[in-house]
């Protein structure tokens, strides 16, 4: 009995030691958050983004397929190449539009085909307006073969109407385009040497307004896109940002390409974000990473830098950093000459697409 009442009398006294602890925890805690009473509380985890655009350009898919090209999920069974990048976490598809191309690949019927079938998927659609014949990119701007001898005043209703017709089967075949690049990657314009934005900013402006009104005309709430690459260097940015500025043009969003070594992403990515955050500042548009790429053996540096770029570009203040798209992840086994996808020898994607998730 006595070893009874000793053990009685213990727990008791735990008893009332821990109703102590409890209280002094509790007033602990409700009075943490001031200077000089412990720790400062842990800041909240700021709101996930649900509208945020993670996707890729995929404008290749359909010649890849024609030319037998399989594609396969990480288990390796053989699947729907966005249906594949829709499992992994994508949900935005990206495609450029070529006005008459030699091949076919990326005209308007080609663009059309590929967006009801991401539309088809759920997927959000991205268009990418070249307004060339091929490529425009940086280095090269060149007029469709039909522009060829047009001045300003033509080549501003020509990108009207291609444009609106694009736009026009897009919308006949139930496809409402969420965002409309008006050219690509323009850092000193487009359509040279008549929109060449170092020789004449109020003729790429124009051009640019000749973009925005004919997307605006088939459909009022899609949000029109200025696109140029570096989106590291502010100073690019500014000149070609102010200037537009300066001569009337009209735009919703600024796009931007990133494409770093596995040397130099983080310092660049540091940039790019100094970069979104200023251009929101600067002139109150939304931003948005339209490109981005790296080797496709380098995976696992691949998936640390799209990780870090997203958790980036998601932060820029209230929800303005708009999303990041890969370009062309399915290209593999050196498609075309073109080493920076994200889908290994054997067409599996690889584990840099994991940021996606």
């Amino acid at each position: 009995m006595r070893y009874y009442q000793l053990f009685s009398h213990y727990f008791t006294t735990m008893k009332t030691c821990l109703k102590i602890i409890i209280a002094a925890l509790v007033l602990s805690l409700g009075t943490g958050c001031k200077k000089g009473n412990g720790p400062e509380p842990v800041p909240p985890v700021p709101p996930v983004n649900t509208q945020f655009a993670k996707g890729a350009d995929i404008s290749w898919l359909t010649e890849m397929e024609a030319a037998s090209k399989k594609f396969y999920n990480s288990s390796g069974a053989e699947q729907d190449c966005m249906q594949i990048l829709k499992n992994i976490g994508m949900n935005t598809i990206r495609l450029r539009v070529w006005v008459n191309p030699a091949a076919g690949w990326n005209n308007s019927a080609d663009v059309v085909a590929k967006a009801v079938r991401a539309k088809n998927l759920g997927l959000r659609v991205m268009i990418d307006f070249h307004y060339s014949d091929t490529w425009a990119d940086p280095g090269n701007q060149t007029k469709p073969a039909a522009w060829a001898s047009q001045g300003i005043a033509a080549l501003k209703t020509s990108v009207y109407n291609h444009t609106t017709d694009v736009m026009t089967a897009l919308k006949n075949a139930g496809v409402t385009p969420e965002w409309v690049q008006v050219g690509n990657e323009t850092n000193d314009g487009m359509l040279w040497p008549d929109g060449k934005a170092s020789a004449n900013m109020s003729n790429f402006a124009q051009l640019v307004n000749s973009g925005y009104d004919a997307v605006k005309a088939v459909s009022a709430t899609t949000k029109v896109i200025v696109h140029i690459s570096n989106g590291f260097d502010n100073s690019l940015f500014r000149w070609m940002f102010d200037g537009l500025t300066a001569n009337g043009a009209k735009w919703d969003i600024i796009g931007m390409s990133l494409y770093p070594t596995p040397a130099n992403w983080s310092s660049l990515n540091t940039q790019c974000l100094a970069n979104m955050n200023d251009m929101v500042s600067r002139y109150n548009k939304d931003v948005m990473i339209v490109e981005v790429g790296m080797s496709w053996d380098q995976a696992a540096t691949c998936n640390s830098f799209l990780a870090d770029l997203i958790a980036k570009t998601n932060s820029v203040p209230n929800s303005r950093g708009l999303g990041v798209l890969y370009w062309e992840p399915e290209s593999y086994n050196n498609w075309q000459g073109y080493s920076l996808g994200a889908f290994d020898n054997s067409g599996k994607p690889t584990a840099a697409l994991n940021a996606f998730n």
